[in-house]
């Protein structure tokens, strides 16, 4: 028996850093195996002053936009963690829940990633340090500088969520 493959699909992946200050964004375009950067960067809430809602609104609006200028085809976002401080971890959770939020409205599959799952798939050490994911990040998309820490991780969500659905894929072939 003869078997043949298809190649994949090209497709882009919205990554997806929440943060009430800053939430950081990143897209790859994925074709013949490559993973090519599309842009990255952040959601500034400064603008919106200290009231919650419209901080959220402007997370929810950039999602949005971030979505209707590049039509990713899926996004990864990463989980919050609980946090020392359960204040910070509430209001991390609503920024988190307003890119969700932008997202589902939006129709796109999501898939959710761990800091330490992130981290072991860019770096290879589940504890690295912000700027070794700057540094990958960096050295895996050909990129001229390294982006800020914010738009790494949304990369670093990208590239993960890249390597993990194609883990998934291999091992879905081999259970047929």
């Amino acid at each position: 028996m003869i078997k043949t493959t298809t190649p994949a699909a090209p497709r882009t992946i919205l990554g997806i850093d929440p943060g009430l200050r800053r939430t950081g964004f990143g897209l790859i375009r994925i074709e013949n195996g490559q993973a090519r950067y599309l842009g990255s960067g952040t959601i500034s809430t400064a603008s919106a002053g200290s009231e919650l809602a419209p901080r959220l609104g402007l997370i929810f609006a950039g999602v949005t936009e971030l979505i209707g200028h590049y039509h990713p085809d899926e996004a990864a976002i990463e989980k919050v963690f609980v946090n020392v401080n359960p204040q910070s971890t509430l209001l991390l959770g609503q920024a988190r829940g307003a890119a969700l939020v932008a997202l589902n409205h939006a129709g796109l599959p999501v898939a959710e990633y761990t800091a330490l799952q992130l981290k072991q798939s860019v770096v290879g050490y589940g504890h690295a340090a912000k700027h070794q994911i700057q540094a990958m990040v960096q050295r895996l998309l050909s990129l001229p500088g390294e982006p800020s820490a914010d738009a790494a991780d949304a990369l670093a969500c990208a590239l993960c969520h890249w390597h993990t659905s194609g883990s998934s894929a291999l091992i879905a072939k081999t259970r047929r």
